[in-house]
């Protein structure tokens, strides 16, 4: 699954410990580990085999009816089964023996709401052997994106509906009566009654269509392979399809009518992507077909979904419109193919036993993502956003609240609260340190050998780290542990670094990196380190074990640690090494430039060294500098530029100082594109004009009101080209008056195309002004944006008013978990109130989170509360560094 670009969450759910049923054994409490040695919420003994789902989807009427037949295997004689089921309506259960001639026994059933189970009971016994179980039931289709749902949409026909599945972690129940478990995968066959002019989608290709005497059309699909019930996937709509082979495997994008041009890049992306995916993990793809569906609308807390040969990706995140799409656009949308392609090799192909090794198939997801993107757009330099990803794990490990890698899933919810920082970014820089570690060449063959050990069955972490040791002939397994097995960042310290002759021994020790907890006795890694001096092209490895180590580095200049910024570790420098290290900057890496700025920020806000000094190093960066540099700069200042609000001379000093560091390069780049420029100029360019605004640079604000009034082109040429529509819009929004915020939402309204619709409903609620906040607010819980736009629209208030959001959503309690993923509103409250910096607010989530969470589920509200301190200490601590260094420098 791919995390919302919006917000890094995706569902969760509450589910209660399913009690004993009748004359079957009561089943293990909610997260234990039944003696099949997997953690479950079912009773044992009875085991899916295979599906055959009937589905008459009600789009209208907002329901649907369905029958299941089951095959399953009775391993324990038993006169109940137990399995999956949420807002689901039985009608007739009965269930006959396989291979034999008996007749079919009806079962009384029981509904536990609460457990989200379902309970069939027959007259006597099942004994061990064979039966398929067969349930009529109805069911409804939600307005959010859980089980099977609509999404609403404009087109230039008026009004449409389509119908979708997202079943991720634990919604296939609402849909099929399942063992709605990763371990009990099985195979599927599904057939729809769907309106005749409608497309219907699933994971494999139709294998017949029937035109019924009522004029609907019957649509049968051909079997899947074994799988888990999560990855199965639905679609239904005025649809239309491009495709293309891709060697054996017919790769397509299906859309809404008209949108498939909208997909071509995509299209063409996957079939590249499939051609090295299919020769990196050395195991086929195994399906015939492989489709990306683009859908309306958005979800709160994920993006797309990696459903096996059905993709489903919101047309945000997927399609590229001339008209709005931007350079960052395309690379996001390249990314988030790549992301949902790998899972069909880890998460669909081999697949973790249990939520805890979630990590097996987003860390692994999100390191192919990342690794194929820079190998089939080497100009888009993403290399360097490895910096960005480690430090987006970062600042989630290094507080109380974190968790590690591999952690223990009790309840569901906790599950869908795993979809995480730590799963996505730590999974993926771990793995990218220990590829490193261990050589890309020796790693690719653990991956294959793990792929053809393991394919269509469940795997833990320790089956992938035994591929990898069993391939490469490297112990790797120990630091494997240390970083997946407990929470945390190491902090190696350059204690000293001595010129000896024509080397420098540096000396290393190795503590813990945590922002709330400066007391904190520190965990103990085995560190891989890369240590390299400036201007040599020789780098050193090391291991810190123990909490210590000596290394010598050829030569006497300035010795950077973390080489290539492959390490998962915090690297802090005595004063005496740093200042000579600061006084080369110019001449590091950009990837090395990038990594000892993020490391100083964030040291700095912990008070482990000056806040100023990431000052220096900004100070020090050349205007030539790597736009991606410039870019990590910019979003600094901004984020500094924030900790002073409501302090308006401070924030006017600092902002005078970052205008002036960040205008001239601008200024450089121009408005408006030069022929046959790179991609990471286009993105600094978009990066530079939200910045200043933001930054309150009245040229920069007045320019985008210019060219906004001028249209797309204007009279003098230089309007508003499309590239940059999204970030002159967005500085439009930001600094409108109420006129100007009445007509974007005239605009808004008259919008027909649902990707720029939506966008233009989020930038209504971007606005500086606590009054047009307030109007996006209520605006919000209106039917007018749409409903899957209001959660957007709140979370976008909050950016900026977060206490505001907060409040309001609490007053409106009601009407806000009508419009937000029902399953994902322990995450989404906490989150409003996240970047706040005002003390009562944590008195506020405390309140919200004892009356509405359960005591495990408080991790979001947690690190809410954190956050919340965190600010409030840099502003009264850091803060005054900064000022003390701006009059220093007289600026």
């Amino acid at each position: 699954m791919q995390r919302s670009l919006i917000s890094a969450a995706v569902l969760s759910l509450v589910i209660a410990t399913s009690p004993a049923v009748s004359a079957q054994a009561a089943p293990p409490a909610p997260g234990t580990t039944a003696s099949a040695g997997q953690t479950t919420q079912l009773p044992r003994g009875v085991r899916p085999t295979h599906y055959d789902v009937a589905l008459v989807p009600d789009a209208a009427n907002a329901r649907f009816a369905a029958t299941v037949a089951i095959d399953l295997e009775v391993q324990t004689a038993t006169d109940t089964i137990t399995l999956n089921a949420t807002e689901l309506a039985f009608a007739r259960a009965s269930v006959v023996a396989l291979g034999g001639a008996a007749m079919a026994r009806s079962a009384t059933v029981s509904v536990d709401a609460d457990a989200q189970t379902a309970s069939f009971k027959f007259d006597r016994p099942l004994a061990r052997g064979r039966y398929r179980l067969t349930l009529d039931y109805t069911g409804v289709i939600g307005q959010q994106a859980v089980g099977l749902f609509s999404l609403d949409y404009d087109s230039e026909g008026g009004k449409k509906r389509a119908l979708y599945t997202q079943f991720e972690n634990s919604d296939a129940r609402r849909m099929i009566p399942s063992w709605d478990e990763p371990f009990y995968k099985a195979s599927f066959t599904l057939q729809a009654t769907v309106p005749a002019g409608q497309m219907a989608v699933s994971n494999m290709p139709a294998a017949s269509t029937t035109t019924l005497a009522d004029g609907r059309q019957l649509v049968k699909f051909g079997a899947t392979p074994k799988m888990s019930t999560y990855l199965l996937f639905f679609g239904l709509g005025e649809f239309e399809r491009a495709s293309r082979m891709a060697g054996k495997t017919e790769v397509g994008v299906i859309t809404t009518r008209g949108g498939k041009d909208k997909a071509a890049f995509v299209l063409d992306a996957s079939a590249a992507l499939l051609d090295e995916y299919n020769r990196y993990f050395g195991v086929p793809y195994p399906l015939p077909k492989l489709d990306n569906v683009a859908a309306p609308g958005r979800s709160q807390f994920f993006g797309a979904m990696e459903n096996w040969g059905a993709i489903f990706t919101f047309e945000y995140a997927m399609l590229l419109d001339p008209a709005i799409s931007t350079q960052a656009d395309k690379q996001n949308a390249f990314a988030i193919a790549a992301h949902e392609m790998a899972h069909q090799w880890f998460g669909d192909l081999v697949t973790m036993r249990w939520w805890d090794d979630l990590w097996l198939n987003e860390g692994f997801a999100s390191w192919m993502e990342s690794r194929m993107t820079a190998q089939l757009h080497p100009e888009w330099n993403t290399a360097l956003s490895a910096v960005a990803i480690r430090e987006g794990a970062m600042a989630r490990d290094s507080i109380a609240s974190t968790h590690p890698v591999v952690q223990h899933v009790a309840t569901v919810e906790q599950a869908s609260q795993a979809f995480d920082d730590i799963t996505y970014q730590k999974g993926e820089s771990v793995i990218r340190m220990l590829e490193d570690h261990v050589g890309a060449d020796a790693w690719r063959k653990g991956v294959r050998l793990y792929m053809r050990r393991h394919a269509y069955g469940n795997t833990v972490s320790d089956d992938f780290w035994s591929a990898i040791e069993q391939a490469s002939g490297k112990p790797v397994r120990a630091i494997a542990h240390d970083f997946t097995l407990q929470p945390g960042v190491p902090l190696i310290t350059v204690t000293s670094a001595t010129c000896r002759g024509s080397s420098t021994r540096v000396e290393l020790s190795q503590g813990e990196f945590s922002r709330d907890q400066p007391g904190k006795a520190s965990l103990r890694w085995r560190v891989p380190v890369t240590l390299q001096a400036v201007g040599s092209s020789r780098p050193v490895h090391t291991m810190v074990v123990g909490g210590k180590a000596s290394v010598d580095v050829p030569g006497c200049a300035p010795v950077l640690v973390n080489a290539g910024q492959n390490g998962y570790y915090r690297t802090l420098y005595a004063p005496r090494q740093f200042a000579p290290l600061a006084a080369q900057f110019a001449r590091l890496q950009p990837i090395d430039q990038i990594g000892l700025l993020a490391d100083s920020w964030s040291l700095g806000l912990a008070g482990m060294q000056s806040a100023a000094n990431f000052l220096d190093l900004a100070d020090a960066t050349r205007m030539d500098a790597d736009p991606q540099v410039w870019g990590n700069i910019a979003g600094v200042f901004n984020a500094i530029h924030h900790y002073y609000k409501g302090d308006a001379a401070r924030q006017g000093r600092f902002d005078a100082y970052a205008i002036a560091r960040l205008a001239p390069v601008f200024q450089k780049l121009g408005w408006d594109a030069a022929a046959g420029e790179n991609g990471t100029a286009a993105n600094l360019r978009e990066r530079l004009l939200v910045t200043l605004a933001n930054l309150n640079d009245q040229a920069t604000i007045t320019e985008a009101r210019r060219r906004y009034a001028l249209g797309a082109t204007g009279a003098d040429g230089k309007g508003m080209p499309a590239p940059l529509r999204k970030a002159i819009t967005a500085v439009v929004a930001q600094h409108a008056d109420g006129a100007t915020w009445d007509a974007l939402r005239s605009a808004a309204r008259a919008e027909k195309s649902p990707m720029i619709k939506d966008r233009m409903y989020a930038l209504l609620a971007a606005s500086d002004d606590a009054t047009l906040a307030r109007r996006a607010l209520e605006l919000a819980m209106t039917d007018e944006p749409g409903v899957t736009n209001s959660a957007a629209m709140l979370a976008e208030v909050a950016d900026s008013h977060p206490d505001l959001a907060f409040d309001f959503a609490l007053a409106n309690l009601a009407k806000v978990n009508e419009r937000i993923d029902a399953t994902s509103r322990s995450r989404y409250f906490p989150r409003l109130a996240s970047t706040s910096s005002a003390p009562a607010t944590i008195d506020k989530l405390q309140a919200y989170a004892n009356a509405n969470l359960a005591a495990g589920s408080r991790r979001d509200a947690e690190t809410a509360v954190t956050g919340i301190n965190y600010r409030i200490k840099v502003r009264s601590e850091r803060l005054p560094e900064i000022d003390q260094w701006l009059i220093k420098h007289g600026k």
